[in-house]
């Protein structure tokens, strides 16, 4: 059976999201920051319904009898699995919320009472302020027949409403909808009591629950309670017979609001009355229903977060260490000329890769510029120094990637406005996402024409590289750069890549060179050279990749993996895998780089890339994997991974049956925590002091958690 070799994708990202909820169970971490990686957990999960499961559900719906998945299992059996393993997800969820984290901010004096709770004066104040700022923007929406049910937008928070009118001589009971507008906050936060250190909130929907009658005034209310529906997001566009694919893409982005209903999140409370008219209003399954002891959406709990200015209870502030600076473009590019620079984020700045693509713009020697944007975010320092560089009459040539996945928005606004600056957008090639990360900058100096490049894992996008591991590499390394070029020309016009010796690039080299690599290592294991293969990874799921892994790992292979998310492969199983180990790890930054690393019979070879070993990744992306040739930086990458793997606080295991376990220190073995120790290490660069060993900054950590655990 394909269930023997392959794990199922979508359970275990299911897995994966539980490691993350398990960082809101963790005591060890500060408080506020456990309720941040609650809200993660729950939106993560929402996007996992609006995506994968409308996906299955398509599936079904359809009639295949096999799905799309590595170990083949049909589209129905898949989503009953899913299902019981997202509702036993979303009551841990709420248990933590309701049974850990609750408790434990009241005992700091941040608390949510419920609202008959209250004292008189701050029932006047609430009473007041939803009277001024809430009442205004209600509408009460009756069901009925003369008023059919309404289209909810997708994730809306509501009210379902069970009335009777008294008036009438038949007792009917009467279903009305009241829909929370967006732009109320959903944690309303009371003024503080004189004394009292602590604050109160209440959720927005208690407070309209609190005052629906003011909404149905001649009605008596017999039940309330709150809800929300999730919809498919998947976006559907024929790129082959879109002759606008920006308008098409804007149309279908309206569509996503009111898609198919795929999950119906309610409060516990719910009357069935309540819950069987909203399942055939719907039109969902009984078991599409997810019942929410507390809050229904979790995910607002970010709110908390950002309201609360609580240092005590949140991760210690961090400041990137600025690797380089530049203070003019002669210093920029003279040094790239030199060397090639190695940077990691979020513990090296961003900036580094901002103020290269700046000189660049404002360099009268910069003939051109070809950047990628995948996701840029709501601001970019980047973006405006390419208009700036279109501005000055320099060929700037950018690739946004308008099916990014929920940054699609931001991204056509980025388009349209550096169309409108003279910047040359392209919107990649039909039929594949562009997921490379390059940027590409042409320049006349001295002794004539030549090619400075950044190749990374991450986007460029300055938030995320605040939050997410990603490694970037700037060079001049004129093979590197004319094959970026190559790469740039086979985006924008008709080319195909030529053969290239230096970079990987999907979907045209890169599988085919990624199995080379792989059957170079089993044929060397066979015969007694030295032999491993290492990867740091989002995910692993490629049926083809996999089995190649196993055929190295039977021949001797020593495999090792560090996979954040989803991964397919089945570890450690007698005779199949033996010699892979595959472990994931969460913490504070979300691991984001990935890193290949071959042993090469002694000689080994290491590839920075922005691609993880998917299908679509190899096959339906554009992305590049640079090999990194300086070895002192080669070097760098390879003791990167190895804190990666060795990480035995925040490391989890897989096991063969696609669960993970927390590592268990053996006697004498050091604490460590791979995240920490790097963001101690960028601290001490920052302070000019030695950088501390990996045995003095696990020792800190141990530290630290003794005292909180205290």
């Amino acid at each position: 059976m394909k269930s023997d070799l392959f794990i199922n994708r979508e359970l275990s990202w299911l897995e994966f999201n539980r490691r993350v909820l398990d960082e809101a169970r963790d005591a060890r971490n500060p408080l506020l920051e456990r309720v941040k990686f609650l809200a993660i957990a729950s939106t993560n999960l929402d996007e996992f319904f609006e995506v994968r499961v409308a996906g299955t559900m398509e599936l079904v719906d359809s009639g295949l009898s096999r799905g799309e998945n590595p170990d083949e299992l049909s589209p129905r059996s898949e989503l009953e699995s899913i299902r019981a393993a997202a509702r036993t997800f979303n009551e841990s969820m709420h248990a933590v919320w309701m049974q850990e984290l609750l408790p434990a901010l009241a005992a700091e004096g941040i608390r949510f009472p419920d609202i008959p709770a209250l004292d008189a004066e701050q029932r006047r104040w609430l009473r007041t302020w939803f009277e001024d700022e809430v009442y205004p923007v209600l509408t009460p929406l009756a069901v009925d027949p003369a008023h059919p049910f309404p289209s909810l937008l997708n994730k809306s928070l509501n009210l379902a409403v069970l009335l009777l009118d008294p008036r009438q001589e038949r007792p009917l009971h009467r279903v009305a909808v009241v829909q929370v507008p967006r732009v109320l906050p959903r944690l309303v936060s009371l003024p503080q009591r004189e004394g009292d250190a602590g604050r109160d909130y209440v959720f927005i929907s208690d407070v309209v629950k609190e005052h629906l009658g003011t909404l149905f005034p001649g009605l008596r209310l017999l039940h309330s309670c709150a809800f929300r529906v999730t919809r498919d997001s998947n976006l559907d566009i024929d790129e082959e017979s879109s002759t606008d694919l920006v308008t098409a893409l804007e149309q279908e982005l309206v569509r996503r609001r009111r898609g198919e209903p795929v999950r119906l999140e309610i409060s516990r409370s719910a009357t069935p009355e309540i819950v069987v008219r909203f399942l055939e209003a719907f039109e969902l399954e009984a078991d599409d229903v997810y019942e929410c002891d507390g809050p229904v959406n979790l995910g607002r709990l970010l709110e908390l977060y950002s309201k609360e200015d609580r240092p005590d209870l949140k991760d210690a502030p961090f400041v990137p260490f600025v690797v380089r600076s530049w203070e003019s473009a002669e210093e920029l590019f003279a040094e790239l000329r030199t060397r090639d620079l190695l940077l990691h984020h979020p513990y090296e700045s961003f900036a580094t890769v901002e103020s290269f693509v700046h000189w660049a713009a404002h360099d009268p020697r910069v003939l051109a510029i070809k950047h990628t944007i995948y996701r840029a975010g709501e601001t970019s320092a980047i973006v405006r120094d390419l208009i700036a560089a279109a501005e000055r009459r320099k060929q700037v040539t950018v690739v946004v990637e308008i099916k990014a996945r929920f940054d699609e928005e931001a991204n056509i606004r980025w388009a349209k406005r550096m169309e409108r600056a003279g910047v040359h957008v392209v919107y990649g090639i039909v039929g594949l996402k562009t997921h490379a990360k390059a940027t590409l900058v042409v320049r006349r100096d001295e002794e004539g024409i030549r090619h400075y490049c950044h190749l990374g894992s991450g986007n460029y996008n300055p938030t995320t590289a605040r939050l997410y591991t990603d490694l970037g590499l700037l060079t001049a390394d004129e093979d590197i750069g004319k094959e970026v070029a190559a790469m740039f020309n086979m985006i924008t016009g008709y080319a195909r890549v030529p053969n290239l010796r230096c970079l990987l690039v999907a979907p045209y080299t890169l599988r085919s060179r990624l199995m080379e690599l792989i059957e170079n290592e089993t044929a060397n294991a066979r015969a007694g050279r030295p032999a491993s293969i290492r990867a740091k990874i989002n995910a692993i799921v490629d049926p083809k990749v996999i089995q190649a892994l196993y055929e190295a790992s039977q021949a001797g292979v020593r495999i090792e993996l560090c996979v954040r998310g989803i991964c397919c492969l089945r570890p450690g199983q007698p005779g199949l895998s033996d010699n892979i180990r595959a472990v994931s790890v969460v913490g504070r930054f979300l691991e984001h780089s990935r890193i290949y690393a071959f042993e090469n019979g002694g000689d080994p070879q290491v590839f920075v890339a922005s691609a993880d070993w998917m299908t679509r990744n190899l096959d339906r992306r554009v992305e590049q994997a640079v090999p990194i040739r300086d070895p002192k930086l080669r070097a760098r990458v390879i003791e990167l991974l190895d804190f990666a793997l060795r990480d035995n606080l925040k490391g989890r295991e897989l096991l063969a049956d696609g669960t993970y376990r927390a590592r268990v220190l053996v006697d004498g073995e050091e604490p460590f925590d791979s995240q920490e120790h790097l963001r101690r290490e960028a601290v001490a660069r920052s302070e000019g002091a030695p950088a501390p060993t990996r045995r003095a900054g696990a020792r800190s950590r141990v530290v630290e958690r003794l005292r909180r655990d205290r």
